[in-house]
């Protein structure tokens, strides 16, 4: 067999792409970006994907019909959602038929994945089994190649591309990869090509794009981690060359070692044996009864939620229609983030002259940040913007924090031996301690030590420029960002004397996906430099000069007040302090109790979720425990992050203000009125949908299959490389999302309530191709409240559509505390005095 043999039928480019469109995009955990995990099927409708997703690779796309009847027999799906969508769907005519097909109809749907089908052949006739024969090398391989600093030794000839360091190192090591000496002269000689190995391991053209598939989708993780490094190598800090082709060239070449180590020199390729060839992996999934079924159960489920929901905000709107106007206390901007909502909430329930906005928490402020001891750049703004502008950490340089037992010297021979007679102990009496008394220490990811308080930023520009990044901002270029800010959550006047800019972060230990916890807008870091950029742009006087032409006056007495708040603690950090007059350090004093407050409230609410907590206990020794909790080593959920995520709402805070929604929303702040022609409303769309839709469904299709789409159980994951996460040594590497981050999550899609007109809503999500896609086939649901006339439409079929919830009565409560001590389920939308 001529391995350099070019098949003309078979094309290579094409074959990469379309592994590239499927393969998970999740990227190294430093830049850990929640994104829609079936993204290459979003071109679909949303039941057409989970249908077609389900049919090639097998797996788990919603919920099972015995969990969606579970759900109805606990009260979680309603009859009358039921009935409503099967009337809409398949008409009355028709009810009786899939009311019986959804609760009581028995589907035999074992139909197997494609996906395997070809390659499973070795297994079938031959009984190699090339997985465990293959994968362990392979991923050691990749894994010493990629890594960013956590093996003891590095990768020898890393500077060069992953396939020549492999032949360097096979051409000039005392030891081989190979067990055949023909394998071994193949791939010494250099003399390949895809084409030409496939035809050695395959032999019929016509299957070498599903072998190829089956292969890959073997380990989706490793070579969807491989993909997005080779499209974006500035991923990793530490650069690496590589590439999907290197990948599948080199376990084509172990594939044909085990084969031929197994069965000699007389072996044929598989396709010698494959009399009845498979159907083709992307042939049309064809629709069925039992899919339709499942797509009803989920909608129903949906709109269960949905349905109150709309009838809250309608009946809010209609009180809060002519606002009284009354002297702010303070305001506070803070990121949309959904753990943000019930922390506003409190906020207002403690001062009711107080005003709270959402933004998503790179405040509009896009650049790199260099911190005092920082090696690398670190992006601080959403992860598919790329900055031009740096700033920089100015100050005296930090001293560390280590633990001694954390130390090379621990790998040598001698003084690791020493270190383990002597630290070693130390080290296992202070983790029995810490089982009963967790402390903060220097392995915590501590969110308030992404910057440090008291340093100096580069913020304005003064003609540095760094690795063609420009240092600092110019004036212009600052008046540009805060106005699109001021205006976008429309605080354009009535401007109170503290405004208070609110980044989050979040500490924890013992965290692989610690970047998941922090700010998404952030690329998975802290906003902390960010609030303090943003407030310090808004504070110069120039600035002010130029915004003022613009329409925007803010007063000489007004001062913006960068800050950090800790969601796993509920502790809040604030920032330059010192700089504040007398007058505003006062005002500053009296809202700190406030805001300490509200931080021991959230936690009590939070603590509902968690089952080690009381949520009876008083909110000081609740909060005492969740700052312990923190920092617990035997803590696998230090907070829930998004879980239970189900809305976005963007519109004027007077829409959702004494409305308790749970924790369950993004909050995006927007005002109509300044927005006739829907120009803001379109950033802020471009930004929303992408972001807090891609967080929903991360979640959702990490929740419905935790073990493909999601990350397993977070208890036995090893750190590979510092870049992801796998089960042992030789597993795939987890994409998606721990069990302990998804295990309350109810899996629905995103509901997008936007308070504008039907008609400027549905122009704006039209004028870019991209956002319409996710609104077009339905991976977010919109929603819209008439800002004049409260009137509800919703987005169906490429039309606005008039809609009336049921009129349900929502219950109204006073006693928020006692109401988050009910229990850990789902609660319903109640009024609350704010």
């Amino acid at each position: 067999m001529n391995s350099n043999h070019h098949m003309a039928g078979f094309d290579e480019q094409h074959l990469l792409h379309l592994l590239q469109h499927y393969l998970p995009a999740q990227a190294p955990l430093k830049d850990f970006v929640h994104h829609n995990t079936l993204h290459g099927f979003q071109h679909l409708s949303f039941p057409d994907a989970l249908r077609t997703a389900r049919t090639i690779f097998g797996y788990k796309t919603s919920l099972s019909l015995d969990e969606y009847r579970i759900f109805y027999s606990e009260g979680k799906i309603s009859e009358s959602a039921i009935y409503q969508t099967i009337i809409k769907d398949k008409g009355e005519n028709y009810l009786e038929f899939w009311l019986e097909n959804l609760k009581n109809k028995n589907f035999d749907n074992d139909t197997e994945a494609r996906i395997g089908a070809v390659r499973n052949h070795w297994k079938e006739v031959y009984q190699i089994d090339l997985d465990s024969m293959v994968q362990p090398i392979l991923f050691r391989l990749l894994c010493s190649y990629l890594d960013q600093g956590i093996a003891i030794w590095r990768f020898p000839l890393e500077k060069k591309g992953f396939l020549e360091s492999v032949y360097e190192l096979e051409k000039n090591g005392l030891f081989s990869i190979f067990k055949t000496d023909r394998i071994r002269k193949l791939f010494l000689s250099k003399e390949f090509s895809l084409s030409g190995l496939l035809e050695m391991l395959v032999g019929d053209e016509s299957l070498y794009e599903q072998y190829i598939f089956d292969q890959q989708f073997s380990h989706q993780g490793w070579s969807g981690m491989v993909s997005v490094i080779e499209t974006l190598p500035e991923t990793l800090l530490e650069t690496r060359n590589i590439s999907l082709l290197d990948l599948i060239k080199l376990e084509c070449f172990l594939e044909l070692d085990a084969i031929e180590s197994r069965m000699g020199k007389k072996w044929k390729s598989i396709g010698k044996s494959i009399i009845h060839k498979p159907i083709s992996l992307f042939s049309e999934v064809p629709q069925t009864e039992y899919f339709e079924t499942l797509n009803l159960w989920q909608k129903a489920f949906e709109w269960t939620y949905y349905e109150p929901v709309l009838h809250g905000l309608q009946e809010n709107k209609r009180e809060y229609q002519t606002p009284q106007a009354f002297q702010k206390s303070f305001q506070a901007m803070f990121c949309i983030d959904d753990r943000e909502c019930s922390y506003r909430r409190y906020l207002e329930v403690l001062d009711s002259k107080c005003e709270t906005f959402g933004t998503p928490g790179f405040f509009g402020v896009e650049f790199f940040f260099k911190p005092i001891e920082g090696k690398f750049y670190t992006k601080v703004c959403p992860a598919p913007v790329t900055p031009k502008f740096l700033i920089k950490e100015e100050g005296k340089e930090r001293k560390m924090e280590v633990d001694a037992h954390f130390s090379k010297h621990s790998h040598n021979f001698i003084s690791g031996w020493l270190i383990a007679q002597t630290l070693g102990f130390w080290s296992a009496f202070k983790l029995f301690l810490n089982i009963f008394k967790p402390s903060m220490g220097p392995m915590v990811s501590h969110s308030f030590k992404h910057m440090d308080s008291g340093s100096k930023l580069s913020i304005e520009h003064v003609g540095e420029f760094e690795n063609d990044l420009q240092v600092g901002f110019k004036i212009e270029e600052m008046v540009n960002r805060v106005e699109n800010v001021l205006k976008s959550i429309g605080l354009v006047k009535d401007f109170a004397p503290l405004i208070y800019v609110v980044g989050h972060g979040a500490s924890s230990i013992n965290n692989p996906h610690y970047a998941a916890y922090d700010c998404g807008a952030c690329s998975g870091r802290a906003g902390s430099v960010n609030a303090r950029v943003f407030s310090t742009m808004a504070n110069k006087t120039e600035v002010r000069d130029q915004l003022a032409l613009r329409g925007i006056i803010i007063p000489d007495e007004t001062r913006f007040v960068g800050a950090l708040r800790d969601t796993t603690r509920d502790e809040i950090m604030f920032y330059d302090i010192d700089t504040l007059d007398h007058n505003h350090q006062t005002l500053h004093k009296n809202n700190l109790t406030k805001f300490e407050e509200a931080s021991k409230r959230n936690s009590k609410e939070r603590s509902r979720r968690f089952e080690s907590i009381n949520t009876d206990l008083s909110i000081d020794d609740i909060h005492k425990k969740i700052l312990q909790r923190s920092v617990s080593l035997f803590e696998p959920r230090p907070e829930l992050n998004h879980a239970t995520n189900a809305l976005c709402i963007v519109g004027k805070r007077e829409l959702t203000k004494g409305i308790f929604l749970d924790r369950r929303s993004f909050l995006n702040s927007y005002d109509a009125k300044i927005d006739p022609e829907g120009n803001r409303l379109l950033g802020i769309l471009n930004a929303a949908v992408p972001v807090c839709g891609g967080i929903n469904l991360e979640y959702y299709f990490s929740r419905v299959d935790n073990q493909k789409l999601g990350a397993g159980s977070k208890l036995p994951h090893n750190v590979m490389g510092l870049f992801g996460v796998a089960n042992g040594i030789d597993g795939d590497l987890r994409p998606g999302l721990p069990n302990q981050m998804i295990e309350v999550h109810d899996p629905i899609r995103l509901l997008m309530v936007i308070e504008q007109k039907a008609e400027v809503v549905l122009d704006v999500i039209k004028r870019n191709p991209a956002t319409y896609q996710w609104i077009e086939n339905g991976w977010v649901l919109i929603a819209t409240i008439d800002p004049v006339n409260c009137s509800i439409s919703i987005f169906e079929n490429g039309e606005m559509v008039e809609y009336t919830p049921q009129d349900t009565k929502i219950e109204q409560i006073t006693d928020l505390g006692s109401l988050v001590e009910s229990g850990m389920e789902n609660l319903e939308i109640y009024k609350y005095e704010a």
